[in-house]
């Protein structure tokens, strides 16, 4: 009965960590007979777990959505990455689950070990969330999104450019990426049969969607990450400006948060094109570049530099009628 209890529990695990598997493969990963397989397929569904079963010879079994929720079976790790994932979500962007994240949260602490729970709880008490500024998303967008993806079927939806244009878009969605409290979908667009990148916060999924697509061959994940931050290091920003840095380019790079295209152009110089939305946002960013640089062309960067230094000139300029203390 343990036995069975046992591979029970691991036939949940493997049903859920795909969408669809045959008898076949369900009988060798557990190395029992595909008879076995039917057999504990319906006792699942006799303690309340949806499993459907697809007939003939490419056929198979697939956990169906409803019933009772399965146990996650989760390693110490795992169980570690939940809790701080969780606590990440408390106060991440995504709109609306923040609240949700701490009471999932406080459920799973209580279900700890001893041991487990020290170790979250050291991660909880020492770890400072910073607050960020970004677009929040709506979960059930995410959500739509991640299953598209998992299931190879075609996403169509309503998309908002930089620039605030509307489109309607049909792409095969691979992956969905985070970086700097935003996400983004890389995916294959079937109209201009590139590759292409989407903020998710700019998505309306229209339902239904489309048919399922047979995969294509992706490029490494390390690679597709890469994509996405030059994606928007690229994006067609409101304000661009020209801008010389009297420093090496590796420097710049390195202190520059994205990926931009610096080029060098003599001995401790170098020069790039930044853009931003916000020209003061833009000045605050070329300040931390601690280097003395040179605006050539941009206009509203330099009214924001000049705004700029006069705000710090008043901050160190003594009150009047008070004489300066000398250093």
């Amino acid at each position: 009965m343990l036995e069975t209890s046992g591979r029970l529990l691991r036939l949940l695990s493997l049903l859920q960590s795909r969408r669809d598997w045959t008898a076949a493969d369900l009988a060798t990963r557990l190395d029992v007979t595909t008879r076995t397989i039917r057999k504990d397929v319906e006792r699942l569904r006799a303690l309340g777990y949806p499993v459907d079963a697809r007939p003939g010879v490419a056929g198979g079994y697939r956990l169906g959505s409803g019933g009772s929720l399965p146990p996650l079976l989760l390693d110490e790790d795992e169980v570690v990455a939940v809790v701080v994932g969780l606590r990440t979500a408390a106060g991440g962007s995504v709109a609306g689950i923040e609240e949700i994240s701490v009471r999932a949260l406080t459920k799973v602490q209580q279900m700890l070990p001893p041991r487990l729970r020290h170790r979250a709880a050291a991660f909880r008490e020492y770890a400072l969330p910073v607050p960020g500024v970004g677009p929040a998303i709506d979960p059930g967008v995410l959500t739509t999104i991640a299953g598209s993806c998992r299931d190879h079927e075609r996403l169509r939806f309503d998309y908002r450019a930089h620039d605030g244009t509307e489109s309607r878009r049909d792409v095969e969605p691979y992956r969905l990426v985070h970086d700097r409290r935003r996400w983004y979908l890389f995916a294959w667009d079937t109209d201009r049969t590139d590759w292409r990148t989407f903020r998710a916060d700019r998505i309306t999924p229209r339902t239904p969607g489309g048919p399922r697509f047979p995969p294509r061959e992706l490029p490494p994940d390390d690679e597709i990450a890469a994509r996405v931050t030059r994606g928007v290091g690229a994006a067609p920003w409101h304000y661009r400006a020209r801008v010389v840095v009297h420093a090496d380019a590796d420097y710049v790079r390195q202190r520059i948060p994205v990926p931009v295209d610096v080029r060098p152009i003599g001995p401790g110089r170098c020069e790039f094109t930044p853009g931003s939305d916000d020209p003061r946002m833009l000045a605050h960013y070329l300040g931390l570049l601690d280097a003395d640089f040179t605006v050539v062309d941009g206009p509203e960067l330099i009214d924001a530099l000049a705004q700029l230094a006069a705000r710090y000139r008043r901050a160190i300029e003594p009150d009047q009628g008070r004489p300066r203390s000398e250093p």
